[in-house]
């Protein structure tokens, strides 16, 4: 959606993203939208088509047929039918699993589901584990014996769940997450988020989450990020599950209502723009976006260090900030030279040199009414 002005909902903002799967699809959601993207993997998929705990437990299952399985991704799936065919045993997967109630998380896991000739007998709208989860146990599971493949991590909740209402659980694990085979990308993006530079951190999977803290803490940067995430930079998650590894810190995180890539990155949109500081100096309107101001509709880019002025004197408009507080809010400090620069370079950038009052010998001031 472009406002009145023709200005894209995240035109000046920067959004990094962190996930393995649907990365490109998210960056480009997020792009269309007018962000500018970095990437930092902080995951990687590892299929484990010879691993012995899925072998033992697609062996098992065809020993004792289950009544339900639950596909939780199209990956997943897919690698596990393709699993048992190396193993010599797909057709018979492939036949128990057609005598069972196949349940799919959402639209891709029913793809794989599909494309192995299959069809699924429900799927949550929401593509949530938890809407899955709350249709099993409406459903009634007393007795049953289910399947539920994992994505990468296990799913304490949900499996528990089940088995606390007298189910028999099977967990099928088809491939796990570990950290990327190059943390450069994911290095360079948290020093990112530290120097200003990053507005905004979706995440899409709890192992994603987790794994960005980890990086952070092995490079002694936890305490620094945390407090950045927490104060300044927007975090999103895909849902709660994926939210956990950030609240046991104490960050806060917006969720979209549906557990959904587009919902996700419209949400980052719809809280960036809500959290921008809106102003009227010298008779113009002003919108400060993450990397840019917006000037009587006029979309204005501003480096880091103007724009890390701007903010500060944004922070209480109108009020006379000393060179000092100024430089303390530089990304890289400095002496009090680099703040006459920054004012500078600031005005510039905006195109009207009135915004930015000096007050002599103390310091400057948006040009408001008070």
């Amino acid at each position: 959606m472009i406002d009145s002005s023709g200005i894209l909902p995240l035109a000046g903002f920067a959004v990094g993203i962190t996930a393995a799967r649907r990365a490109d699809e998210l960056g480009a959601l997020l792009v269309r939208k007018g962000a500018t993207v970095r990437y930092g993997p902080a995951i990687r998929i590892v299929p484990l088509a010879d691993d012995t705990e899925l072998h033992a437990a697609t062996v098992r299952m065809l020993e004792e047929p289950v009544d339900v399985v639950v596909a939780t991704t199209g990956i997943g799936f897919r690698g596990w039918v393709e699993a048992a065919e190396g193993w010599g045993l797909g057709d018979a997967l492939v036949d128990q699993l057609g005598k069972a109630s196949l349940l799919a998380r959402g639209p891709k896991a029913r793809g794989a589901i599909r494309a192995a000739g299959l069809s699924e007998s429900y799927s949550p709208a929401s593509e949530s584990s938890a809407e899955l989860l709350q249709h099993l146990l409406e459903s009634g599971v007393e007795g049953q014996r289910i399947a539920v493949q994992l994505h990468g991590e296990p799913l304490p909740y949900f499996v528990e769940s089940l088995r606390e209402a007298g189910a028999e659980v099977i967990e099928v694990p088809v491939y796990r997450w570990v950290g990327p085979s190059d943390p450069g990308p994911l290095d360079r993006l948290i020093d990112a988020v530290l120097d200003g530079s990053v507005d905004a951190l979706p995440f899409t999977s709890a192992p994603a989450a987790a794994s960005t803290l980890a990086m952070a803490k092995r490079t002694g940067r936890l305490a620094a990020l945390v407090d950045a995430l927490t104060h300044r930079v927007l975090v999103a998650c895909v849902g709660p599950i994926t939210a956990a590894p950030l609240a046991a810190v104490g960050i806060p995180t917006v969720q979209p209502e549906r557990a959904r890539i587009g919902a996700l990155a419209r949400t980052v949109a719809q809280a960036l723009v809500e959290r921008s500081p809106k102003l009227c100096a010298a008779g113009r309107l002003i919108e400060l976006r993450g990397q840019a101001a917006i000037v009587d509709g006029q979309l204005c880019e501003v480096a880091p260090a103007p724009m890390a002025v701007l903010r500060a004197l944004a922070r209480e408009p109108g009020r006379v900030v000393s060179r000092r507080e100024l430089t303390s809010a530089l990304p890289s400090g400095g002496e009090e030279h680099a703040v006459e620069t920054a004012i500078g370079r600031l005005r510039t950038s905006l195109g009207e040199g009135k915004l930015v009052q000096t007050v002599v010998k103390r310091g400057y001031r948006l040009a408001v009414e008070r």
